[in-house]
């Protein structure tokens, strides 16, 4: 079954947990397998909480999901106004090193493009959008 939906939140973590319970039905419905739906929810809150933390530097903000989903892929597109910012850009973190060497910054982004097949980035219309695809 073919499931596509589009949410907008207010930018703040405290709405993560609907965030997640609303990705979590969509996926679900659209007969997404159980560990494919664990890995996208680790991906979403990674970002979705960077969104809320960093993307309007403590101003008041939204963030639009868009989830497409089947029985073999799902993608998420994040869209938000917020500062520019392509987490991509960011160097891997050399997760040899011990926890207390590395700089702060860029596991998350780095888990995320671990758990998932494609991480696209791109500016449009003074919009950041990052788009994640898990193929299962």
């Amino acid at each position: 079954m073919n499931v596509a939906v589009t949410l907008q939140f207010p930018a703040e973590t405290q709405k993560l947990p609907l965030v997640l319970e609303k990705l979590d039905a969509h996926l679900l419905s659209a007969g997404c397998p159980e560990d494919a739906r664990m890995q996208l929810a680790v991906a979403v809150e990674e970002i979705f909480v960077n969104i809320a933390n960093y993307a309007y530097e403590g101003k008041p903000g939204s963030a639009t999901i868009n989830i497409k989903a089947d029985a073999h892929k799902a993608s998420v597109c994040f869209a938000d106004s917020g500062f520019p910012y392509d987490p991509l850009k960011k160097e891997d973190p050399n997760i040899e090193q011990a926890a207390e060497d590395r700089p702060i910054g860029g596991l998350g982004i780095f888990l995320v493009k671990e758990m998932c097949d494609e991480v696209h980035y791109e500016r449009r219309d003074n919009m950041n959008i990052l788009t994640i695809v898990k193929k299962y």
